[in-house]
């Protein structure tokens, strides 16, 4: 599968998900107008990369300096998917870089932690 690629803007993340290498990436602010239009597809084209994926290592670089609540539920939808390939066989390594003194972001790296169990997440002060 083709890499996906997509510029951040003002108010969504870069996205760059080298399916090739098995290594995904989000950075940047993600409050989008319609967090769901954005994210589907993104998530859509995750789903289809992780079918095909049997006993690989996933490494997910997660880089979001502020998200709004809409953005919340996406990126749920997003981390369950790959918590889904964890328990499927997979190695899903998520990196979670956030500044270190804050809070918020480090709270929701410690929820994600707590709910996707399968995922081995590392949280990243930087």
């Amino acid at each position: 599968m083709d890499a996906l690629l997509i510029a951040a803007t003002p108010t969504s993340p870069e996205v760059d998900f080298r399916f090739p290498e098995h290594t995904l990436s989000l950075k940047g602010e993600s409050y989008p107008e319609n967090a769901a239009a954005f994210y589907g597809p993104v998530i859509e084209r995750l789903r289809r990369y992780l079918e095909n994926c049997r006993e690989q290592t996933i490494t997910v670089h997660v880089s979001l300096a502020y998200f709004n609540s809409s953005s919340t539920k996406m990126l749920f939808a997003l981390f369950e998917a790959l918590n889904d390939a964890a328990l499927a066989g997979n190695e899903v390594l998520l990196n979670w870089y956030r500044d270190e003194e804050d809070d918020t972001i480090m709270e929701f790296g410690e929820e994600l932690r707590d709910d996707f169990a399968a995922l081995q997440f590392t949280d990243r002060p930087i």
